[in-house]
């Protein structure tokens, strides 16, 4: 008796995926070279993830960090490098740090990584919040979909309008100069561009240049995780003739500046957010995405990828 009484609270308990269950707000920081920690944290824990993408690039941290005129916000935190900045950005498993994020409920993901300036206007030191990428990656995993389910989300706006306003409110806030907007183009790596490469990420208007903003973007589009870049610039890449070349020094000697200003920024951010995913929606991304149909997903896949559309397969 007491089994079929568990089986059917299984079965009206709301999917972890669904909006039922997505009430809250929490929100995500994934920090990229330099920020390996954020400040402010209290009732701290380290977990360690397992998922079934594999392992993420080190463990999370997760706490509460504080807001004005309400309770605290759960945070989850995340070095993209790990922890020691050991794993190129190929060799990053995003899917797994992505889907993690997820297991841990994150309803809004804060990516901060630094850039290279495309811009005169964009000196180093500058914070740039992005609403575009330019994908220009070859080498990793771009979709959490494939055998046997087929997806195709929008990606027309990369970046969550909603949380790149309150991104650039709380930029505005702490940094001296602030750039609205831009394309960020994301490429390989882990070299930096020839003079050519530069120029013609310029000719395409490009604003910065990364390595880690894809497919980072749109494995959190795929999880129904919205999503924004906080682009820090380190170098004007090497378009600028009157700038030396960049190097690994004069990026360390800005990423120093850049760091303790983007732990401003995300204690901004986190004190301004509401308590609920209803006031600072989530995008509802798989709703009209999945073309497979249901009867046809294969079982081990459904499994595998019951916390990214299950809620929607079970609809």
């Amino acid at each position: 008796m007491t089994e079929r009484t568990d089986s059917r609270d299984s079965e009206q308990r709301p999917h972890p995926a669904s909006p039922a269950a997505r009430r809250e707000v929490v929100l995500g920081v994934v920090g990229g070279s330099g920020l390996y920690e954020i400040d402010g944290l209290t009732a701290v824990e380290e977990v360690d993830l397992e998922t079934p993408f594999g392992r993420p690039s080190d463990r999370y941290t997760v706490g509460l960090l504080p807001r004005d005129g309400l309770g605290p916000v759960r945070a989850v935190f995340l070095p993209r490098h790990g922890r020691g900045h050991v794993l190129l950005p190929t060799e990053i498993n995003y899917r797994a740090n992505i889907h993690g994020f997820k297991q841990l409920g994150v309803t809004h993901l804060l990516s901060v990584s630094a850039v290279g300036s495309l811009r005169e206007h964009i000196a180093p030191g500058h914070v740039v919040v992005p609403d575009q990428f330019i994908d220009r990656t070859s080498r990793r995993i771009g979709t959490f979909f494939g055998e046997g389910v087929v997806a195709h989300v929008q990606m027309g706006d990369p970046v969550d309008a909603a949380l790149r306003a309150r991104l650039l409110a709380a930029a505005r806030s702490e940094a001296d100069t602030v750039h609205d907007g831009g394309t960020c183009m994301v490429m390989e790596g882990p070299a930096f561009s020839t003079r050519a490469e530069s120029e013609l990420y310029r000719s395409w208007g490009a604003s910065v240049i990364g390595m880690t903003a894809q497919p980072e973007a749109k494995l959190a589009r795929e999880a129904e995780i919205a999503y924004a870049l906080l682009a820090l610039s380190t170098d004007y890449d090497c378009w600028h003739v009157s700038e030396a070349q960049v190097s690994v020094e004069a990026v360390i000697a800005v990423l120093h500046q850049n760091v303790a200003l983007s732990r401003r920024i995300v204690r901004s951010l986190a004190s301004a957010l509401p308590r609920s995913t209803e006031q600072l929606p989530y995008p509802r991304a798989l709703e009209h995405a999945i073309i497979t149909a249901p009867e046809k997903v294969p079982a081990a896949t459904r499994a595998r990828l019951d916390l990214i559309l299950g809620h929607v397969l079970r609809s």
